[in-house]
C-alpha cells in the first residue's frame, strides 16, 4: 500500500464518516478524526454488508469514486448506529 492509497483511503474515510454524522445526527459530536475512523471502518462494514446480497459486487478498495463512497457511507450508518445502540444498553 502506497502514500497515495493511504491518502484515498482517509479521503473517501473523510467524506463518508461527515456524510454519515450528518445523516444520523452526530455531527456535532464528532469531530474530523473520529469521521475519518467511522468512514475508513466503515466501508469495512459496507463492502461486507454488500458483499452478503446476491449478484452485487462490492466496489473495489481504495478507490475514490461514488460507489466506495456509498459503499462507506452505508457501513459508516450501520456502524453508527450500532454504536448508539451500544451506549444506550
Amino acid at each position: 500500500m502506497g502514500i497515495i492509497d493511504i491518502i484515498v483511503w482517509i479521503i473517501v474515510g473523510a467524506i463518508a464518516g461527515w456524510l454519515a454524522s450528518i445523516i444520523m445526527k452526530t455531527n456535532r459530536s464528532q469531530g474530523l478524526l473520529e469521521d475519518i475512523i467511522i468512514g475508513i471502518v466503515g466501508a469495512f462494514i459496507g463492502g461486507f454488508v454488500l458483499s452478503l446480497l446476491p449478484g452485487v459486487n462490492p466496489p473495489a478498495a481504495g478507490q475514490l469514486n461514488i460507489p466506495s463512497i456509498l459503499t462507506a457511507i452505508l457501513g459508516a450508518i450501520i456502524l453508527i448506529a450500532i454504536l448508539r445502540a451500544i451506549r444506550r444498553a
